[in-house]
């Protein structure tokens, strides 16, 4: 069998090179179109069609198909936003070191698992496997923070799927296929400026607020199984004036629904009353993604994709992550979902951030044969 990992490396490299050169923050929507441009063509070329989900703010999402497709049960999904500043990718661009390690803003989390999605896809048809007309790919601009805008269509494409990959990158030989849910709160409290030397008794600390606040978010985490982090903190105009203002920032992780729903009423109550008589506080946010647990049908699924990866002599695991993907909105919808089907690298979000360049083919093999694979299967739930 052709390798087209081997064969098109020039071409592979060159489109990695291509989007991981060009910024694409979650805020940054010229910046995720002109990546979802990119994309756009290089499917075009390969007789997919694709329809843009246009957003007003954020960058565009793209559900791709091919124009011979019937029916399609199978859904990759994949983001096209990066969690980097306008100006990352001009600063520190894409590189390869002497030991085929790629760097440069999100190369690993993850523009390396769109070319990997590309050239799978390319393989397929260039063999004429019939698999290629049952995928459809759905290309999200907004994962980083939470896919506030495309979560209905990840909920309203998977629905009509028998399985769904996420190409999330992986950090080993572990495949997800469980995620807590989590949560996002922006919490701002107003109280009142006076001098602190010689009109204290005038002012009210928004900033001692907070601190009751604080404190008693983080005795939540005495429950078994959630986690509770305020993680941004800021307030104040100078160490000589009672705090008239202050902000927090508040990460929640829960592992079942029941969880999510007692810490979500927790973090409303504790923060629905003022403990310094005067401050006013106001909450936003709520919980964005769900938790998911596998059931029997993602585990079916994994056991597929495991003997396909023992082929490529790749011993696969599947393990519980704490953080959130779009995995989470199909696995709790009970649609066999795995998760970290993308290349093997590390250090995401970080300036350190590395990918391996060896495993954009493993996985992308792996890739491929887990579809081909799925073309014979009708269902997991049976």
């Amino acid at each position: 069998m052709k390798n087209i990992f081997q064969e098109e490396k020039s071409g592979i490299l060159a489109l990695l090179e291509k989007i991981v050169n060009q910024d694409s923050g979650s805020f940054n929507k010229d910046g995720c179109d002109a990546v979802g441009n990119i994309l756009i063509e290089e499917y075009k070329q390969l007789g997919f069609n694709v329809e843009i989900l246009q957003e007003i703010q954020n960058g565009n999402h793209l559900y791709i198909t091919h124009q011979q497709a019937i029916d399609p049960d199978i859904l990759i999904i994949a983001h096209m936003d990066t969690v980097f500043p306008d100006g990352t990718a001009a600063a520190r661009p894409f590189t390869i070191t002497d030991d085929q390690i790629a760097k440069g803003p999100g190369v690993f989390d993850m523009k390396a698992s769109q070319v990997q999605a590309l050239y799978t896809l390319k393989s397929l048809i260039q063999e004429n496997h019939p698999v290629y007309k049952k995928v459809a790919i759905l290309l999200n601009s907004d994962e980083e923070i939470g896919s506030i805008t495309s979560r209905h269509y990840i909920e309203k494409y998977a629905a009509k799927a028998k399985a769904v990959l996420i190409i999330e990158p992986a950090r080993g030989k572990q495949l997800t296929t469980s995620r807590k849910g989590g949560g996002k709160y922006y919490l701002s409290i107003k109280g009142k400026s006076s001098h602190a030397g010689a009109a204290p008794e005038k002012g009210i600390s928004a900033i001692g607020e907070l601190g009751h606040k604080i404190i008693k978010l983080h005795e939540l985490n005495h429950h078994d199984g959630v986690n509770v982090n305020v993680g941004v903190i800021s307030g104040g105009t100078s160490p000589n004036t009672i705090a008239p203002n202050a902000e927090c920032k508040i990460d929640i992780r829960f592992e079942t629904q029941a969880q999510g729903e007692w810490l979500d009423y927790s973090v409303r109550e504790i923060l629905s009353y003022s403990d310094i008589e005067g401050t006013q506080i106001k909450l936003t946010g709520g919980i964005t993604r769900p938790a998911w647990k596998a059931d029997t049908a993602s585990m079916k699924l994994f056991d597929l994709i495991r003997k396909e990866g023992t082929k490529l002599n790749l011993e696969l695991e599947p393990i519980y992550s704490g953080g959130g993907s779009d995995g989470n909105f199909t696995g709790n919808l009970g649609i066999p979902t795995i998760d970290g089907l993308g290349p093997i690298g590390g250090n995401a979000h970080q300036d350190t951030e590395f990918l391996l360049l060896e495993s954009l083919e493993t996985k992308g093999l792996l890739l491929i044969n887990t579809l081909k694979a799925l073309n014979d299967i009708p269902s997991f739930k049976s």
